[in-house]
């Protein structure tokens, strides 16, 4: 009863920031994003029943801090009552320091625990089962530029343009490599219920998703970068504006969005986004990707640029 799978975390173009339901974490608006090829999370989860307690290490550490998750989200695919587990991942790239390794990591453990477990999902199932444990692992199930509909009483997700039909890459500008200060979940109520642009994004949200759908259905890369940007800023106005204000960025987040735009004004292919942390993702035509990585890699305060291609969905690798 043991199985592997891996998973690539996701950046989303339109944003997902806030939950309508915590106890289900069920988010309060859609999103799109990009899956990434070359940042992976490899989870391996082998039940043994003489095992006291669930255990895990993370690139041969042991993680006690995030093990709760971990046997919560294994608990609701298999149920209470399972054996108890070893889990060992691993991950390429900096854990919770917003790059979306909880949303590489929940996807890969969902297939991981279903594949030893010997038990079947449909995609909608698979969905909601990681999306329970972290609110953007339902898109790393998939690969491309996904979409997770926001629906009445669950989620869903949908690959709405493959990797290969619209190939473009993503670099990284890591500004710093340690845990943010403030949990993503708790960020977010404090932004819904303090904020007083709160609202305001809730309700415009389905028009950004709308016209990044549309660019991305026709190829538009001007049009998906103005509306992708506005989201990320839109986002982060909202963190900004709350009580206590979130803010993730540091001085070089800073420095790198003004490399990005001096880019944009000579004519290179590229716009940026911002999760929920201090690293920014450029995103560009794969021909621009060398001079955008040389940029950012030469800002003070940058210490490793990553690069990445949009990859495929989220995969079991061995099972037995």
């Amino acid at each position: 009863m043991r199985a592997t799978a891996i998973a690539q975390p996701n950046i989303a173009l339109i944003k997902y920031w806030g939950k309508r339901d915590l106890q289900r974490n069920l988010p309060a608006v859609g999103s799109i994003s990009i899956t990434l090829r070359d940042l992976s999370t490899t989870m391996s989860v082998e039940f043994d029943d003489p095992l006291p307690a669930d255990s895990l290490t993370i690139n041969d550490i042991d993680a006690q801090q995030m093990l709760p998750r971990i046997s919560a989200c294994i608990d609701r695919v298999i149920g209470q009552t399972r054996p108890r587990a070893r889990i060992n991942s691993r991950c390429n790239f900096p854990v919770a320091a917003g790059l979306a390794s909880s949303a590489s990591a929940f996807a890969a453990a969902t297939l991981a625990a279903a594949a030893a477990a010997g038990k079947s999902f449909e995609q909608a199932e698979l969905a909601n089962l990681a999306g329970r444990a972290s609110g953007s692992a339902a898109r790393s199930l998939l690969g491309g530029f996904v979409e997770l509909e926001n629906r009445e009483n669950d989620i869903s997700v949908e690959t709405i343009c493959a990797a290969d039909d619209w190939p473009l890459t993503v670099v990284v500008a890591i500004t710093e490599s340690g845990p943010k200060a403030v949990g993503s979940t708790e960020a977010m109520e404090i932004s819904r219920k303090t904020s007083p642009f709160y609202s305001a994004w809730v309700e415009r949200q389905a028009h950004d998703l709308g016209v990044a759908r549309q660019a991305v259905l026709q190829r538009d890369f001007e049009q998906l970068a103005a509306i992708a940007e506005h989201n990320c800023l839109k986002m982060h106005s909202i963190m900004w504006a709350s009580r206590p204000p979130v803010v993730y960025w540091n001085s070089a987040t800073m420095r790198c969005l003004q490399a990005v735009r001096k880019l944009q004004r000579e004519g290179t292919a590229v716009f940026f986004t911002i999760d929920a942390g201090p690293q920014l993702k450029a995103v560009c035509l794969p021909g621009e990707a060398e001079r955008v990585s040389a940029t950012l890699g030469a800002i003070e305060g940058v210490s490793e640029v990553m690069m990445s291609a949009l990859g495929g969905a989220a995969r079991v690798l061995d099972a037995s």
